[in-house]
């Protein structure tokens, strides 16, 4: 009866063709079996995808696993696994500790895990384990940092930030703020390869287009307590400085928070850094700090559990594919639909939603 249906909608809507068509050879009857046939298939579309598959397990390694910024992270998992019918750990280091995040690695492996995802926040510490992943046949991608092409890493693929670039357009936006005096660059943690690079980039930007600033790095910890008690450090002994700037999100919201304490802002301090913690972009809104940097942690988790499905579901043959998951500066100007609008992408609600949007699209 369906069918039937449809092929009567179909020739209806073929009796309507534009006569270009049916001058360019296509009949009624021809266009009305192309027509009933995508009728099929858009109704086909709504039945699952894929057929029965086990439940993998996907297991994501992190290196500060209570961190605020992977809040977001973890719900672009759980939608992924919840999608496909998966299901995922979360487990590593809450304190940067590489060999804590070596052994998870090593645990995932002997429990036979489908697939593990782990950034590589060591240029070299994660070679063994993610040989001996690949030789017991489970795949290995890096999500939030990658190794450097010269560490040997055999990584499948890297989904997160092009984290250099993104320091170095940082280091762009530092220079024309504050255009000479001492500015300071907070990092959590110097060496670890999801921030190294951002603040490489950001000081390669700065000694070749800020002739008249001078900067210095400082390192301030992989919590967020600690690191603001280091920035509030750092600025009463150098109460002279002109920017305050950081590569990671805790350090950030510090950043933002001596700069509130301090009226910083009024007294032409410049601040910014990266990622969307909900002070921060509270601090932004305020006018205390001047931006900060979204690399959208969703779709690190989203999109990396995609690709380990779809290696899973073909058998290799489809699924290690990089994904740059993007750099925006977020100001005062654009700061409000992020305050106004609570979701599970921004990680700032735990409720699934699906969000209007307004306005024109920012080409």
């Amino acid at each position: 009866m369906t069918d039937q249906i449809d092929e009567q909608a179909a020739a209806r809507a073929a009796r309507h063709l534009p006569r270009r068509a049916v001058m360019n050879g296509v009949s009624l009857a021809g266009a009305a079996a192309l027509i009933a046939a995508g009728t099929r298939g858009a109704q086909a579309a709504t039945a699952a995808p894929f057929p029965t598959h086990p439940r993998w397990k996907f297991v994501f390694v992190n290196h500060v696993t209570t961190n605020p910024f992977f809040v977001p992270t973890q719900y672009g998992i759980h939608d992924a696994c919840a999608l496909l019918g998966c299901e995922y750990q979360w487990t590593g280091s809450q304190t940067s500790n590489v060999s804590h995040m070596v052994n998870a690695m090593n645990v995932a492996i002997a429990g036979k895990a489908d697939a593990i995802a782990v950034p590589i926040v060591d240029p070299t510490a994660f070679n063994a384990p993610t040989n001996k992943a690949l030789a017991a046949g489970i795949p290995v991608f890096a999500y939030n940092a990658d190794a450097p092409a010269t560490s040997g890493n055999k990584r499948l693929a890297y989904i997160g930030q092009d984290l250099f670039k993104s320091g170095y357009q940082m280091g762009e936006k530092i220079v024309k703020l504050v255009g000479s005096g001492d500015v300071a660059l907070f990092i959590a943690t110097p060496g670890q390869l999801n921030i190294q690079p951002r603040i490489d980039g950001a000081a390669a930007a700065i000694k070749k287009l800020g002739k008249g600033i001078t900067y210095q790095e400082i390192t301030t910890g992989p919590t967020v307590n600690e690191e603001l008690t280091k920035i509030k450090a750092y600025y009463l002994g150098h109460q002279s400085v002109k920017g305050m700037f950081a590569v990671d999100a805790g350090s950030t919201q510090g950043v933002g928070e001596v700069m509130q304490q301090f009226g910083l802002a009024k007294k032409g301090v410049h601040g910014g850094g990266f990622d969307l913690l909900p002070k921060t972009l509270d601090l932004i809104n305020e006018g205390h700090l001047d931006f900060t940097i979204d690399q959208q942690p969703y779709l690190q988790g989203f999109y990396t559990v995609m690709e380990m499905f779809m290696y899973k579901a073909s058998g290799g043959l489809v699924g290690p594919a990089d994904v740059n998951t993007g750099l925006k500066f977020i100001d005062k100007s654009s700061v409000k639909p992020y305050l106004d609008t609570k979701t599970r992408y921004e990680g700032n609600s735990s409720k699934a939603a699906i969000v209007p949007r307004s306005g024109a699209i920012a080409g």
